[in-house]
């Protein structure tokens, strides 16, 4: 245990005692595929919320239609009052693409909905990932009580160690070496912000309605990054905190295949490279590829040695393997499709929570 500050707030677990938060003006959106129907950390998260009674609780659901009335049956269990909000319905798709806001669907995209229609009644929004294991409820407060004190934006962090092994791979293996490196390469506030962050790639933040309209939102796994990059113009050092979230157990990816984690290194960097562009960092792609390597393979030693000092497994050339892998994502950007802030879009979240009902009664 510490209590070291960083160049942003960093609000430290010291006494096991969780902040207290007023949840009554608190939305909470919870993200959900297919893959979280019925998995113990989705059950688990569902079944603590209602201890914590927030003002309102959004499933922002991506689901097949074949699939929806199971997931319904399923969340109906709970003892929480929550909305399933179907992201991908047929009437949901026709009424965001009248606005030309449909495109690919994704995480971020099925958040952005949701912050949306959270922001519009309640003053504070907290986003938290469904698969993780050791949710406990006081996640909640902690995202939210600083927002209600002197804080825009919060950032859940924590350690993540299971199986005796270090875990976190996109983070330690990509997303801090090169942070590291532009840093080296660019005396810039922005890299500095992103690189105050002890897990940038959190799923867990909260915001204020205000700070959450403001969100140019990625439409899929750099969804993270970018509320960073917007957070730093809107919130900025002194607006943000992070707050200590424990030790967090999560669903698994493997490195290949669809929605493993190369997929998502190449969705973060992506968003990465976007938000430095935006202010004004062109990097020399070529040139920091090979800086990234060496800055991520010196970090090996590191993790090596704090992974020997606690006792666990360490298997430092199939990391050095990822780190290959993960600097493949490193080149210049494809086009911009993420979505716009909220105030700046002539659609309402009632229109969007209107055509999800359309879509669920006609399953019903």
């Amino acid at each position: 245990m510490e209590f070291v500050q960083e160049r942003i707030a960093t609000l430290h677990d010291l006494t096991g005692r969780p902040p207290s938060a007023d949840l009554d003006r608190v939305a909470v959106v919870l993200p959900m595929t297919e893959r979280e129907h019925a998995a113990l950390a989705a059950e688990r998260l569902l079944s603590s919320l209602g201890d914590v009674a927030p003002g309102r609780v959004i499933v922002a659901l991506r689901c097949s239609p074949d699939r929806i009335q199971a997931y319904r049956e399923w969340l109906s269990g709970f003892d929480v009052d929550l909305e399933v909000f179907w992201t991908t319905g047929p009437a949901l798709r026709e009424r965001l693409a009248e606005h030309d806001l449909d495109g690919s669907a994704g995480k971020g995209r099925d958040v952005w909905m949701a912050l949306g229609i959270a922001a519009a009644d309640h003053p504070y929004v907290v986003c938290h990932d469904a698969d993780a294991k050791s949710f406990t409820p006081s996640d909640i407060n902690r995202l939210a009580a600083p927002l209600q004190r002197d804080f825009s934006f919060t950032k859940g962090y924590y350690a993540r160690i299971e199986d005796n092994r270090l875990y976190g791979r996109l983070l330690r293996l990509f997303y801090v070496p090169l942070i590291r490196t532009l840093h080296e390469l660019h005396d810039a506030p922005i890299l500095e912000y992103l690189g105050s962050f002890r897990y940038a790639l959190a799923g867990e933040f909260g915001a204020t309605a205000e700070l959450a309209t403001r969100f140019r939102i990625e439409r899929r796994f750099g969804l993270e990054i970018g509320t960073l990059g917007d957070a730093f113009d809107h919130a900025g050092f002194d607006g943000t905190a992070q707050v200590d979230l424990g030790r967090y157990e999560h669903e698994h990816r493997a490195v290949s295949g669809p929605t493993g984690l190369t997929d998502m290194c190449e969705e973060v960097a992506a968003a990465l490279f976007r938000v430095i562009e935006d202010h004004d960092i062109i990097p020399d792609y070529s040139a920091l590829q090979s800086t990234f390597r060496t800055t991520a393979n010196e970090l090996l030693h590191m993790y090596a040695a704090d992974a020997a000092f606690n006792g666990l497994t360490y298997d430092a050339e199939e990391e050095r393997e990822q780190i290959d892998v993960y600097a493949e994502a490193i080149h210049p950007t494809s086009s911009d499709d993420r979505l716009p802030p909220w105030r700046a879009v002539d659609l309402t979240p009632d229109e969007l929570l209107e055509a999800s009902r359309t879509d669920l009664a006609a399953v019903d």
